[in-house]
């Protein structure tokens, strides 16, 4: 019953957070709305000039864009405090704290902090879903909902399981944030067509840090009707693999652990 309550504390501090900081909120949201925004004004300059990107039209690029936040936005409101495993509680020897406490430490580090300003993407997401969604002509069936959830829920993990992943890491090396920050920085790729890319790159997105199956693939399902299989199927199984991958290097570096201090 401790074990439970415990994680029943965890899951109310989301909740505290988000009334404590509401400058924070503010200034982050904000902030991330910005930053999208500058990079919806470049797409916006390229179509200007362009009647369609490969055959794909600008409001399937906006799709395919807000559609890529979503599970972006979900990991980052959910786990960021893993970036910090990264940079700096384990070389602080803070970690031991997570050590002391009959709860899965994995969930303990995720349950710590809650990322308010993950709204601001949340909120680039809605509206761009908002405006394109009307304007093209996608298919819809009963199950479109649902495989739309599967598909979220399954593209979050892969962003989280890669966090993990490199966060984990810094329990052999002391520190791994700028190894999550770099392969992150591939999560842009997945915001457009794949099919605009060499195939070098198309490969590493797809098969090696599948990114394209956060957005691009499912995406393109819901746009289409096509291949459900690979794009919504394979979103399922490289989120899974990843995770069980994640809980494995995890699991491992715990043993590998030791206290460290500045």
């Amino acid at each position: 019953m401790r074990y439970f309550r415990l994680h029943r504390i965890f899951i109310a501090q989301y909740l505290k957070k988000l009334m404590e900081y509401k400058a924070d909120f503010l200034l982050g949201a904000v902030g991330l709305l910005f930053a999208q925004a500058i990079q919806l004004i470049f797409i916006g300059i390229i179509f200007s000039q362009i009647p369609d990107l490969r055959g794909w039209t600008y409001e399937q690029i906006l799709f395919i864009y807000g559609f890529s936040l979503i599970s972006k936005s979900l990991d980052h409101l959910f786990t960021d405090n893993l970036w910090m495993v990264g940079y700096r509680i384990i070389r602080k020897g803070d970690f031991d704290k997570y050590l002391t406490r009959p709860i899965n430490t994995l969930f303990h580090v995720i349950a710590e902090n809650f990322c308010v300003d993950a709204f601001g993407e949340m909120l680039t997401c809605v509206l761009l879903l908002c405006v394109s969604i009307p304007k093209l002509n996608m298919p819809f069936h009963w199950y479109t909902i649902p495989l739309w959830i599967v598909a979220a829920i399954f593209a979050t993990l892969i962003y989280t399981s890669l966090k993990i992943i490199t966060a984990a890491i810094a329990f052999w090396t002391k520190s791994s944030g700028h190894i999550t920050h770099m392969l992150y920085m591939a999560n842009d790729f997945s915001k457009y067509p794949v099919s605009i890319y060499n195939r070098f790159v198309q490969i590493v997105i797809t098969y090696i840090l599948p990114f394209a199956f956060t957005a691009y693939f499912p995406a393109s399902y819901f746009l289409t009707g096509k291949d459900p299989l690979f794009c919504i199927g394979g979103t399922v199984v490289a989120g899974s693999l990843l995770f069980a991958l994640a809980l494995f290097v995890w699991n491992r570096g715990l043993k590998a652990y030791e206290s460290a201090g500045s």
